[in-house]
């Protein structure tokens, strides 16, 4: 268990090649393979599906390159509690770590699990919990070892998830039957795209998209920061897109649209179309593998956020006490109880509607950021200037701030239940406040 005392971030021995693996598998999961029944299920057409897929990637690409230009700025872990603290005030960033602290990784784990305990589930009858909790609980253990460890662990399920991945696109193209379904805008597509459906079809996308800024969580371990954190952002998040964009055309020229309607597991519906009855059970179980990279990258993430926090403030110091490996033990045990109670309790849909708005809130504000550094410090150094300033944090701003009103309008519930979790968050900081700040 972790030493009494509370160190600095541990020595940087994260590469590139690992920070890309972290961007690319915090990005794959339940968005790709578990999100596209929701979407065909209030837009059965080809055109404005891919559509929103391509929106995801652009709109991803515009975060990044802003979030590469501030965290090469201010290159600390704790990606938005860090920079929006910075940049704006401490209570900001406060209420950005407590969301991270409380579901902004937890959901997301636990949503890959829960995905990982139903493809499984599927395959070999057994309730889906009885695969999600021993995922979680291996994971886990394994981010308790040694950086190296971590690193070599991630590679792999990376590389095998993306594997699986162009192995799944491929046989879609050249085994699969083709469905009668059109890439190219048609009659109607246009009257879809302008349904608020298609914002909220954009929620799913965007957190299909979610993790593209996941190296900013742990700039402290990354060697030359400066350097390695904008190209893995970028590398990352192109790597992605080309991925999604492929992956979502496989789906739909394979699968009929009623088939994976409001369905979460896609993938295992699509594999079935394609191998049959038995060649999607081994295809699923090879998805709740490729799962596996997602759920420990955020494991990674995650606890570097409490860490920092625990850094920052005494009320929260227990958080940032490491191991003797370096890693910040009881904040990686915490996360892994609030993942644990949201797989037994937790709706998939709901989650997803009540972690994406406030994490798009987060990001916003991130990137407004960069407007705000320009204009306030603008003879700071900047490693790295984000490309396409300022058309690029105006394109992702504009969006966010579009997909905000409607995620409002049409999941108040959700909302409201995002809008309760900072309140408690500021309440906690009030708190917090009776223990000064160490830094």
């Amino acid at each position: 268990m972790p030493d009494s005392t509370i160190s600095s971030p541990s020595a940087r021995q994260v590469t590139l090649p690992v920070a890309i693996a972290i961007v690319v598998a915090n990005m794959v999961g339940t968005g790709v393979f578990g999100s596209l029944g929701f979407q065909v299920a209030d837009l059965p057409s080809g055109f404005p599906v891919m559509l929103l897929w391509v929106l995801g990637g652009i709109i991803s690409f515009c975060g990044a390159v802003c979030y590469a230009e501030l965290t090469a700025m201010m290159p600390r872990s704790g990606g938005e509690y860090h920079l929006l603290g910075e940049a704006w005030h401490p209570a900001v960033g406060f209420l950005s770590g407590w969301v991270s602290a409380t579901v902004g990784f937890a959901a997301p784990i636990a949503l890959n699990a829960v995905l990982l305990g139903k493809y499984l589930s599927a395959i070999f009858a057994l309730p889906s919990w009885f695969f999600s909790v021993p995922v979680v609980l291996i994971v886990t253990a394994i981010h308790l070892g040694s950086l190296n460890r971590i690193g070599r662990f991630q590679m792999f399920f990376t590389g095998l998830k993306i594997g699986l991945i162009l192995l799944l696109a491929g046989s879609a193209f050249v085994l699969g039957t083709r469905q009668d379904i059109s890439f190219l805008p048609k009659t109607g597509d246009l009257d879809l795209i302008m349904k608020p459906a298609f914002a909220i079809s954009l929620v799913y996308v965007l957190y299909a998209y979610a993790g593209w800024n996941a190296a900013a969580y742990i700039a402290g371990e990354l060697k030359k920061p400066q350097r390695t954190l904008p190209l893995a952002l970028l590398i990352g998040t192109g790597i992605v897109t080309l991925l999604y964009v492929m992956l979502n055309a496989a789906f739909l020229y394979a699968t009929p649209i009623e088939e994976m309607a409001g369905k979460p597991e896609v993938g295992f519906v699509a594999a079935q179309q394609i191998f049959g009855e038995r060649g999607g059970a081994l295809m699923g179980m090879l998805i709740s593998i490729g799962l596996v990279s997602t759920i420990s990258s955020m494991t990674w993430a995650g606890p570097r956020v409490t860490a920092m926090m625990g850094e920052d403030y005494r009320a929260f110091a227990w958080l940032a006490r490491r191991n003797r490996f370096g890693v910040p033990a009881w904040a990686v045990v915490a996360q892994a109880v609030i993942v644990l109670v949201l797989v037994v309790t937790a709706s998939f849909e709901q989650l997803i509607q009540y972690i994406q708005a406030i994490l798009t809130l987060s990001s916003l504000l991130t990137v407004l950021a960069v407007f705000w550094l320009r204009y306030r410090m603008p003879g700071a150094p900047r490693p790295y200037r984000a490309w396409g300033y300022p058309l690029t944090p105006a394109v992702f701003a504009l969006m966010s701030i579009y997909v905000l009103v409607f995620q409002v309008r049409e999941r108040p519930t959700e909302t409201a239940w995002g809008l309760i979790t900072l309140l408690v968050g500021w309440l906690v900081y009030l708190g917090s406040r009776k223990f000064q700040p160490k830094r």
